[in-house]
This record gives structure tokens, C-alpha cells and sequence, in this order.
């Protein structure tokens, strides 16, 4: 359904990215942001589900800026080791600036929202305290939840966690949803990653629905 294309950051940086448009006129954009995986088969998969839904939908490869092209469909712990070593030499401040390219690129359909997963979940949270021109945001799991608990969303934002989690700790969601109890902060039956369907050790099919249910009726109602 959709394409890779390039986007330009506004500080000149060339990232690839994914996009996928819907059959009809959209009903709005949509920033999906990857995991620390690159542009795969799961997240690509993610932005054609969007465009399925009516959105125009981009993801933008951040991780391209400590390695062109890298992706990966292999969850291995060498893979781990790997995306630890990438993410050493990640400047975290220059993520707002290929989001910002991506939210330009879906803004003719209307309002976006913005959406991710892990690294992708942390960068919905952040963006939300940025705005950016953003109409609302719909993060997962993201990690080091202490570095994002005292940013305040500018934006209508939620938030889904598992709670077997062992990477985030219920009781740092907990300490989200005390700091924050005007955001809708979920929680579901499952672990890390529970909505990537390639990932069988780690997907649960009914809380990935549950989850994508209510970002989708977050959407239609702040991006409408």
C-alpha cells in the first residue's frame, strides 16, 4: 500500500522514510514513530494499518542519522546489542527535527496526530510537550518514563503500557498517571512490545486490539 520517500529535516539532514495513503480523502495525518528497529516489516505494517484507516500516514527513520538504512526484522539479543551501541551515538534533540519533516509532509491532509512505539512511544510523550503543530498524540510503552514525567503535553495525549513490563516498572506508571491525572495513561495485560504482532514471544493479540481501538477513537475525535 504505501512507499519509502525521503524527507529533509529543516537542518538540511536527508532520512528515509515510509508512506502509505488511504483510498478516500483522509480523514487526517498521522506520525507514526518506529521502534529502534529501523523501517521493518512490522512498523511499515503499522502505517499501511493508518492509511487502512483513513489517514495519510508517514514514519520517518530517525535512526538514520547514526546509520543510514539500518533495519532490521530480527529480534535476537545480538540485535539488541547492536541497537545499544547505535543508540550511544543518538542525539536525542535532533528527533523533534525529523518528526517536525514528517508532520509537514502528512499536514495537507489535515490535523495529525502522532503516534509510536518504545523509542517511538517516549518521542509521542515529548512531542506532546512540544506541540508542533501536533492535534493530538497516542504513545506505547515508551521507556525512561523519569526523563518525560515532569513535561507537561500541550496537546491531547494517552499513554499504553503493559504491565509486565520489566523494562517499565508499573510503579513508574503509576508515578505518570500521579504527575499527570488529566492524561488517559493505560495499562494491559502483557509485556514490552506487546502490539508487534512479529514479535510472538512478546505480542498479545487481544491488548494490541484494545490498545489500537482506543488510539483510533483518540484520532477521530482530535483530528476530525
Amino acid at each position: 500500500m504505501g512507499e519509502f520517500i525521503k524527507l529533509t529535516a529543516s537542518d538540511g539532514f536527508v532520512l528515509n522514510a515510509y508512506k502509505a495513503a488511504p483510498a478516500g480523502k483522509p480523514k487526517g495525518g498521522v506520525v507514526v514513530v518506529q521502534e529502534v528497529f529501523g523501517l521493518n516489516r512490522w512498523i511499515c505494517s503499522e502505517v499501511d494499518r493508518y492509511a487502512a484507516e483513513g489517514y495519510l500516514a508517514v514514519c520517518p527513520a530517525t535512526l538514520d542519522r547514526v546509520e543510514m538504512g539500518y533495519v532490521t526484522d530480527d529480534y535476537s539479543q545480538a540485535t539488541f546489542a547492536k541497537v545499544g551501541e547505535l543508540m550511544k551515538a543518538f542525539k536525542p534533540e535532533l528527533v523533534r527535527l525529523d518528526v517536525a519533516a514528517a508532520i509537514a509532509e502528512v499536514k495537507p491532509a489535515g490535523k495529525v496526530g502522532i503516534t509510536g512505539y518504545c523509542f517511538g512511544g517516549a518521542v509521542s510523550w515529548r512531542s506532546a510537550n512540544l506541540g508542533m503543530g501536533l492535534s493530538a498524540a497516542s504513545g506505547y510503552y515508551g521507556g525512561n518514563v523519569p526523563s518525560y514525567l515532569e513535561l507537561d503535553p500541550q496537546i491531547p495525549l494517552e499513554m499504553h503500557y503493559g504491565d509486565k513490563d520489566t523494562g517499565i516498572p508499573v510503579d513508574q506508571v503509576e508515578q505518570l498517571r500521579k504527575r499527570h491525572p488529566d492524561v488517559p495513561i493505560y495499562l494491559y495485560d502483557g509485556v514490552h512490545g506487546f502490539c508487534n504482532a512479529d514479535r510472538p514471544q512478546n505480542y498479545d493479540a487481544a491488548s494490541a486490539k484494545k490498545a489500537n481501538a482506543r488510539t483510533l477513537e483518540f484520532f477521530a475525535k482530535h483530528l476530525a
